[in-house]
């Protein structure tokens, strides 16, 4: 095998609907950037991909446009995954090897056949020589360091930017799982949508994401806090400024909070008794960047009574995982699901 990994470099995939993450085997974590491509719209060209290209998102001129060619986890855009997933294998695999790379690639547990399929030839266009595609909560229990392999069950919720995936898993399988279509992205919306009903203020995507990252909160902190904003009186129609606090931004962010706490609730009820006592002795682990959102710790204790840990590095566990299924296919076969040509 010795020589194959010298002409060849395999490559893990996070492809996330917010940020696409890629790991090198041999290397670790190369790139971390948002999945964005901004386009020229006449001639279809790519102008930017990545943190460039999120730059543009709500400040393009007409003849440009910063797509985001995933929605809720899946591909919406194929042509423009396509063109990202190009972009960053190139960047990652900087000189031409004698042999493509082989792509494990993460998807959501809900996904379906077709999405499958979508995302199998997007990296095949863009140059793999081969793809397995293991999916999230998996990876992020292999990039975590749960033995997923043993009888003994884990419970992991992956909370990311469109999706979030509460999954059990025992011997290398995934024993009940359940795929929500809600993350970040609707919870920046339900912060937008709060302030254009309550103060008649429209704010772009970008700002309410900042929001909820500085102060946003699933549960009452000690010492509230407040941030200025900025956006548009929808009732003036000119720009205004305005100071939201966190106990505001809580409200905001309520529905789909409770959305995802519903869902593990309905996923502690379908869970075999024997593994119910297992996830009681070793607790939830909440992985994704919705777990950064301060006090979701707490929230998720008071609801279930579980311990909950956070993952280090809550964002980079998947794409952890990925890589370690690279380093050790072997091991880990029974995880992937395997690449079927129809």
């Amino acid at each position: 095998m010795g020589f194959f990994n010298f002409i060849s470099n395999d490559i893990g995939i996070d492809l996330g609907t917010a940020n696409t993450l890629v790991f090198l085997r041999g290397q670790g974590i190369v790139l971390n950037e948002p999945s964005v491509v901004a386009v020229e719209v006449s001639s279809k060209r790519v102008l930017a991909v990545g943190s460039e290209a999120k730059e543009m998102v709500g400040r393009t001129p007409g003849e440009i446009r910063a797509i985001r060619p995933l929605k809720d986890g899946v591909i919406a855009d194929f042509e423009i995954t396509e063109k990202l997933l190009s972009a960053f294998i190139r960047r990652v695999v900087k000189h031409r090897y004698l042999m493509k790379p082989r792509i494990v690639v993460s998807v959501p547990s809900g996904i379906t056949e077709v999405e499958k399929r979508a995302v199998r030839d997007s990296a095949e266009n863009a140059g793999a020589r081969e793809v397995f595609l293991i999916q999230e909560p998996m990876a992020a229990a292999i990039g975590v360091g749960l033995a997923v392999h043993l009888p003994s069950g884990s419970m992991v919720i992956d909370i990311g930017g469109g999706t979030s995936e509460i999954a059990v898993i025992a011997l290398d399988g995934i024993v009940n799982n359940i795929s929500i279509r809600i993350g970040g992205d609707e919870m920046d919306e339900a912060l937008m949508v709060y302030l254009k009903k309550n103060y008649n203020l429209l704010i772009g995507e970008r700002t309410a994401e900042e929001v909820k990252i500085k102060i946003g909160s699933a549960f009452p902190p000690e010492e509230e806090e407040s941030m200025e904003i900025k956006g548009r009186d929808l009732v003036a129609g000119i720009p205004k400024t305005m100071k939201i606090s966190s106990a505001q931004v809580r409200e905001a962010l309520s529905e789909p909070l409770d959305r995802i706490i519903e869902a593990v609730r309905q996923a502690l009820e379908q869970t075999p008794p024997e593994l119910s006592a297992d996830i009681l002795d070793k607790g939830i682990v909440v992985t994704g960047g919705g777990a950064l959102i301060k006090g979701l710790d707490k929230r998720l204790r008071e609801e279930t009574n579980l311990p909950i840990n956070i993952a280090d590095d809550p964002l980079t566990c998947v794409v952890r995982g990925t890589g370690k299924v690279l380093e050790n296919m072997a091991e880990f076969s029974k995880v992937l699901i395997k690449s079927r040509r129809d």
